[in-house]
């Protein structure tokens, strides 16, 4: 369970999120489940970013478009991300995926949800 958010943050390695979602289950109850979907946003972004990178112009639409409703219904419920990790997705996004229609519309959801005056990124 602490080596399967860093695995996630790899490119292509979608297999691994059927263990995330099993391990998110398990979870439901547990004071834990806050703390790893925080690790699954975090590495959900992380492999956004890894994807974004190394495809630059030809993606993987499917495979891409699954990660970013999974980023979206995490930060539904987060509600909080890294600012490292929030620069770095919104850069690399906008660099490659400026015309993907799912990628700007994750990332006004995001924005909406992060920048609202209650949160710590709205400062």
């Amino acid at each position: 369970m602490d080596q399967l958010p860093a695995a996630l943050e790899r490119a292509g390695n979608e297999e691994s999120w059927a263990v995330a979602d099993a391990i998110s289950r398990v979870l439901k109850n547990s004071e834990k489940l806050h703390s790893w979907r925080r690790h699954l946003l975090s590495a959900c972004m992380k492999g956004l970013v890894a994807m974004y990178s190394s495809s630059k112009g030809e993606s993987k639409q499917e495979v891409e478009r699954s990660m970013l409703l999974r980023l979206e219904e995490l930060l539904c419920v987060v509600e909080e991300v890294d600012p490292d990790d929030w620069c770095s997705f919104v850069k690399t996004g906008l660099k490659y995926r400026y015309r993907d229609e799912t990628f700007l519309k994750v990332l006004n959801v995001a924005i909406q949800l992060l920048y609202k005056k209650e949160s710590s990124l709205s400062q």
